[in-house]
């Protein structure tokens, strides 16, 4: 009995502490997508701008990785991985109904991620192992907090963490095959990408679906509305992990470019489901439907890719990376950021022209490698399209991330 009444206070001091935490810290401190929201697009505009100087403009960056090596890194591990923390950090207190890390905590997060930035951009000046340290300690604090927070309410979320766990593994490996302590030079980052994919296919295979039935109920609709994950998601997840494996351990076999073709079959299946077309008229639910449907898309192509020399790999990778990921994370940024605040859930103009450069750029990024049209014009008008989609995120949302919340009240 004394043991438990204990355990509660400690737990009642630990509540009170957060709210104080909360109460005290400036705006963009209160929730872990304030921070993380606004600084990874910006991340994601300079890396793609440093790039494109790089590969267009001859510019030699001061990094220890080559240009290209160090674009999808930071593109993937940074950029990427900011958006993931600032998602989880905010997902999980409604997972476990405990409050957000805020204040100096989040801010010490922010800070070991923002200095494995600036450390590796400058680490052809001072090595890659301040770089590394930085990079991939980033990571595992994220899960260790986040873990932490998961197994204190006994929410049935830690695999998601052990995702973000192997993906800062996935980090370290890339760091190694660029020190050419691996043979493999990609294999992190086919990991790295492999793990987005399927938290994708997981988080996304959750919110979608429900996001999309409590549309369909505002609108009268009574039959045919999507439900949550059954035993087919399951099997679909399943297929899609081990051929996402496979083509991490053996990327060039036949059985791969086999398995990476079911997968996309049963993710394309697995969206039908859902039937976000009839959410057209409602931009903030059908662009979730878009950023999915990227997912089979990139792994079909993967599996072409491997099997017909016709497809350029490129244009899977980017299917995957500038088209699933890009705009699934837009399509939960402003979602999120808007409902976080206290605002309507309602994509206004800005916003609508965020969703079709998002597209735009990415589609331009995936053909361009086909010869539909001129390489280069196809890749400076892809950068300028996916950048211009982050430059007015920024721009609409900006604002409200560093502010308090619309109307009053915590986060």
């Amino acid at each position: 009995m004394a043991n438990g009444q204990e355990t509660t206070t400690r737990g009642e001091q630990m509540l009170a502490l957060r709210k104080a935490r909360m109460a005290a810290a400036p705006p963009i401190l209160r929730g872990g997508f304030r921070p993380f929201f606004f600084t990874g697009p910006v991340w994601a505009i300079v890396a793609l701008l440093l790039w494109l100087a790089s590969f267009i403009g001859g510019l030699t960056l001061p990094t220890a990785f080559d240009g290209l090596s160090w674009h999808r890194h930071e593109m993937l591990f940074g950029f990427v991985g900011a958006i993931i923390a600032g998602f989880l950090l905010t997902a999980i207190p409604n997972w476990t109904g405990r409050l957000p890390i805020a204040g100096m905590p989040l801010l010490a997060l922010f800070g070991l991620w923002l200095a494995g930035r600036v450390a590796l951009l400058c680490s052809g000046l001072w090595g890659l192992l301040p770089a590394a340290v930085l990079d991939v300690g980033f990571y595992v604090a994220f899960a260790l907090i986040a873990g932490r927070e998961v197994v204190a309410a006994k929410n049935r979320n830690l695999p998601v963490v052990g995702m973000v766990l192997l993906f800062g593994i996935a980090n370290a490996v890339d760091y190694a095959a660029v020190a050419g302590l691996i043979a493999d030079g990609e294999v992190g980052f086919r990991a790295g990408i492999a793990l987005v994919v399927l938290i994708i296919a997981v988080i996304g295979g959750r919110i979608v679906p429900s996001f999309t039935r409590n549309w369909m109920a505002k609108q009268g609709w009574k039959e045919g509305l999507p439900t949550q994950p059954g035993r087919f998601d399951q099997a679909v997840l399943t297929v899609t992990a081990l051929a996402l494996l496979m083509w991490v351990l053996v990327p060039i076999a036949v059985l791969t470019g086999i398995a990476l073709l079911a997968a996309g079959a049963l993710q394309l299946a697995r969206l039908a489901q859902w039937r976000g077309w009839r959410t057209v008229s409602d931009p903030i639910v059908v662009v979730l439907h878009v950023g999915y449907l990227w997912v089979p898309i990139g792994l079909l192509l993967l599996g072409w890719s491997i099997l017909d020399v016709d497809i350029p790999r490129t244009s899977a990778i980017h299917a995957l990376t500038a088209g699933a990921m890009a705009t699934m994370i837009l399509a939960v940024m402003t979602r999120a950021t808007l409902g976080h605040t206290g605002r309507e859930l309602k994509a206004g103009p800005l916003t609508v022209a965020v969703y079709v450069l998002i597209t735009l750029g990415a589609l331009l990024r995936v053909i361009a490698p086909l010869g539909v049209l001129g390489y280069r014009a196809g890749m400076e008008a892809a950068g300028v399209l996916w950048a211009g989609a982050f430059v007015l995120f920024l721009l609409a949302y900006g604002p409200m991330l560093f502010r308090g919340r619309y109307g009053g009240g915590e986060g």
